[in-house]
């Protein structure tokens, strides 16, 4: 194995994302370790697979992401090529590391996870559908319109919608409600034009189950509708109750 990915390797990666920061060559040593993992010999070695694990996933973190990601990307992507069974670890770290207020960090890691579900084996993807869709749904309900479309954009790829098609009863209730309220609520025509479509999509898989989600959804918010309106009435009340002893407030007071 080359430096890259040797302890001195695993050195200058971890001084990178746990003090400077600044190394001008990341993007260069990412590109060289992708073509070292592509030359790999099966099974991995252990130390490759902690490699992976443990030094190249923490660069999600940083904050100069961009400047080394189809790189870092790339290496991800060949390491679950080489050894499927790596797919829920290295998934469930990129929804650990997902960006909370940095929509062009999110975009890219919608990027790099359409790459990964590009090469998943069925059988990998049913053990990260239910996490990894929440963080879909919530994107397609973000504000910021690149995030929303980059996450629609998966409906537009062929095995994700196959995918999606085998394990639609317990995908399409969590992409539903986000799904449905966008399409009424969200500011941007674009998204609702590529929400329409997803429904569609979904409406063609399974029709019962999609009319099941909506009468579920309409409950939902008729329940809440119930909720609010017993708030409110519950407020009305003290409101009346404290006009009609002002004395008793102030004493309680």
């Amino acid at each position: 194995v080359s430096s890259v990915s040797n302890s001195n390797g695993k050195i200058v990666f971890s001084r990178f994302i746990y003090e400077t920061e600044h190394h001008n060559g990341i993007a260069e040593l990412l590109e060289i370790l992708g073509s070292i993992i592509n030359g790999f010999a099966l099974p991995l070695k252990e130390e490759h697979k902690i490699f992976l694990l443990k030094v190249l996933l923490p660069l999600h973190k940083v904050k100069s992401l961009s400047v080394y990601h189809p790189q870092l990307a790339y290496c991800v992507v060949q390491f679950l090529e080489k050894d499927s069974t790596l797919t829920e670890p290295v998934v469930m770290a990129l929804l650990k590391y997902w960006p909370k207020t940095h929509s062009p960090k999110e975009v890219m890691f919608l990027n790099e996870l359409e790459e990964i579900l590009d090469v998943i084996e069925p059988s990998e993807f049913v053990k990260i559908m239910e996490p990894l869709f929440r963080q879909l749904a919530k994107c397609v309900s973000s504000p910021h319109f690149q995030v929303a479309e980059r996450a629609l954009y998966y409906w537009n790829n062929e095995y994700i919608m196959s995918l999606i098609s085998d394990n639609a009863a317990k995908i399409l209730p969590i992409m539903f409600p986000s799904l449905y309220r966008n399409s009424k609520t969200h500011w941007n025509k674009t998204i609702h034009g590529l929400i329409y479509n997803a429904l569609k999509l979904f409406m063609e898989m399974n029709q019962k189950l999609f009319d099941d989600c909506t009468q579920q959804f309409k409950a939902e918010k008729l329940k809440e509708k119930l909720k609010m309106k017993e708030r409110e009435e519950a407020w009305v009340k003290i409101e009346n109750l404290a006009k009609a002893n002002p004395q008793a407030c102030r004493g309680s007071a």
